[in-house]
């Protein structure tokens, strides 16, 4: 069975499956954190129901000139259509099924001008189970791992583009030294928390990196999503879900 969920007052819908994998609030950041030159080609790796690509269209679609939605699973890939067409994003939008451990079955090296991408966070028996075994895979490195993922971006995205990522902060080691074994070379970075003081620490890292890259990272303030521990979410946050 379907949901069908709505974001900016109305003015986006999304339909979910309520039984499988529902976005977080974790492809909302990530699709806040862009920023878009002109005549973008984007690539979308690991699409889900395709609500980062639905967000930068509502936002910039005069930036992009083509967004490309990546999803291994057949029923999400199905979602993204129904999206792509609920929405009326056909001119810019499309999906693409497959296993992105075959990057070049798909697409040309170096296509893509943005990468997007907001990968499975938990290696195998790690993190939260589930018992759905399609939010299982979204959320687990159940057919693909983290190499494999920062390298399809790397062979994807042209020279001096950009990949941009939402990564757990307790990660943040392992996906630097990655990205940098794949000649992506961070620019810029921003650490986001539950609330300001929270004692947990950072919760989620957002990424920006740029092939063959140069020196010196912008580090951003820290972003907060609440105002306070069980409080409301903060300014920044709500602008996140105001219309335009």
């Amino acid at each position: 069975m379907q949901t069908r969920d709505t974001l900016f007052g109305g003015a986006l819908h999304c339909l979910q499956y309520r039984d499988g994998y529902r976005f977080s609030i974790d492809p909302v950041l990530l699709a806040h954190f862009v920023r878009l030159n002109t005549n973008e080609h984007i690539l979308d790796l690991g699409a889900g129901c395709g609500v980062i690509g639905l967000i930068l269209l509502y936002r910039a679609s005069s930036s992009i000139s083509s967004l490309t939605a990546f999803e291994l699973q057949e029923r999400l890939a199905g979602l993204v259509r129904e999206n792509i067409v609920l929405n009326q994003f056909q001119n810019q939008m499309e999906v693409v099924e497959g296993d992105l451990r075959n990057i070049t079955q798909y697409f040309n090296p170096e296509s893509f001008s943005t990468i997007l991408c907001n990968p499975p966070f938990y290696t195998p028996g790690s993190g939260r189970q589930s018992k759905n075994k399609e939010a299982e895979i979204a959320r687990h490195q159940v057919y693909c791992s983290l190499l494999e993922i920062v390298s399809a971006a790397a062979v994807t995205v042209k020279n001096r583009g950009k990949v941009l990522m939402v990564y757990p902060a307790n990660g943040l080691a392992t996906l630097l030294l990655l990205l940098e074994q794949q000649r992506l070379r961070v620019k810029r970075m921003q650490l986001v928390y539950s609330y300001p003081g929270s004692s947990t620490g950072a919760r989620l890292v957002l990424i920006e990196a740029v092939k063959n890259g140069g020196e010196g990272v912008d580090i951003m303030e820290p972003f907060y999503i609440y105002d306070k521990k069980d409080g409301d979410y903060t300014e920044e946050m709500q602008q996140f879900y105001a219309p335009n």
